[in-house]
């Protein structure tokens, strides 16, 4: 727990140099986020008159961070607290810590060289010169890898996968071919993420930090497509040990693209869970007014399990949950 105190105190001084003001969000919001295998807790404000509405503890502050860009904020961080449901085990927590930083008018380049630097900072604070879990070993101050998706598939699952970008049933074929089963009818989304997590994930970060970058649009979440080629949009996320620390966006901006997305994602969330959150109707207008601007969400804990040598998520959380209510 040293070594926690230790990075996060020298992540905050790395903030202040940089010129960003750390924010303190609210963890009550209308929804929790509009991911369709995102769970979030529920709960209820209920005023003096006994009138109840319905509240969610934040999955991200995401939502409220944005809000902030638009009001006029340009370079803003928060070690926000953030739940999330039907997520336990060795890399997750019910209840964990969200590092989130934004920079205006800034482009993904430089939210990608503050993530790489911030892991070399946790190392240094944790008094290493390496991250490490569980037998894998990634040094953060050697120059990272930057790796496609397409280039992941190609290497690490022998998958050519611009000719099936739309094409589920030819995505189901080669993942097949490269050995890997999904169930029929399965979407894209699902064929593609069963390769991600079997295949490429465990290969990345190892010896180094890799970057993925360039996403299919399909799993673009809010970030936005790239203009030369709106098949793909400007998103990366950050591996060391196998282990994803860091999901950052060039950020979307166009609140029509934004709404349907989102609801196209609460409608497989009501069809493959029988639920759905609300939008958030002030976070889109937000959307559309903040500026451009590039943001990433980093697991703090996992930062710090890494930066520690620790075996798992809950040797670095002051109070996890108790055993008993553990699974």
């Amino acid at each position: 727990m040293l070594a926690r105190g230790a990075i996060k105190a020298a992540l905050r001084a790395w903030y202040a140099s940089e010129g960003f003001t750390e924010t303190e969000c609210g963890q009550l919001q209308v929804s929790p986020g509009n991911e369709a295998h995102l769970h979030g807790f529920e709960t209820a404000f209920e005023a003096e008159n006994g009138a109840r509405t319905p509240l969610y503890l934040n999955t991200s502050p995401e939502f409220a961070m944005k809000k902030l860009l638009a009001a006029g904020e340009t370079r803003i961080f928060d070690f926000a607290r953030a739940f999330r449901n039907r997520e336990t085990g060795v890399r997750h927590a019910p209840e964990f810590t969200m590092l989130e930083w934004y920079r205006a008018n800034e482009t993904i380049e430089a939210v990608m060289a503050d993530s790489a630097a911030l892991a070399r900072l946790a190392a240094e604070a944790a008094g290493t010169r390496s991250l490490a879990f569980r037998g894998a070993v990634c040094d953060p101050f050697a120059e990272p890898e930057v790796l496609t998706l397409t280039g992941a598939f190609a290497r690490h699952a022998g998958i050519d996968l611009e000719p099936v970008l739309t094409d589920a049933a030819g995505l189901a074929a080669a993942a097949r071919k490269a050995g890997i089963e999904t169930a029929p009818g399965a979407s894209w989304t699902d064929v593609f993420s069963a390769v991600l997590v079997t295949r490429i994930e465990p290969k990345l970060g190892q010896g180094r930090l890799t970057f993925l970058h360039r996403y299919p649009v399909s799993e673009a979440a809010l970030s936005r497509p790239y203009p030369e080629d709106p098949r793909f949009a400007e998103r990366f996320e950050l591996y060391a040990c196998g282990v994803e620390l860091a999901n950052g966006y060039r950020e979307l901006t166009d609140a029509a693209a934004l709404r349907a997305r989102q609801v196209a994602e609460m409608d497989l969330k009501q069809q493959v869970y029988g639920a759905r959150y609300p939008l958030d109707e002030d976070f889109i207008a937000a959307v559309a007014a903040m500026p451009e601007a590039s943001g990433v969400a980093l697991g703090f804990d996992r930062l710090v399990m890494l930066a520690a040598h620790a075996p798992q998520i809950s040797d670095v959380i002051w109070t996890p949950l108790p055993v008993g209510v553990r699974p």
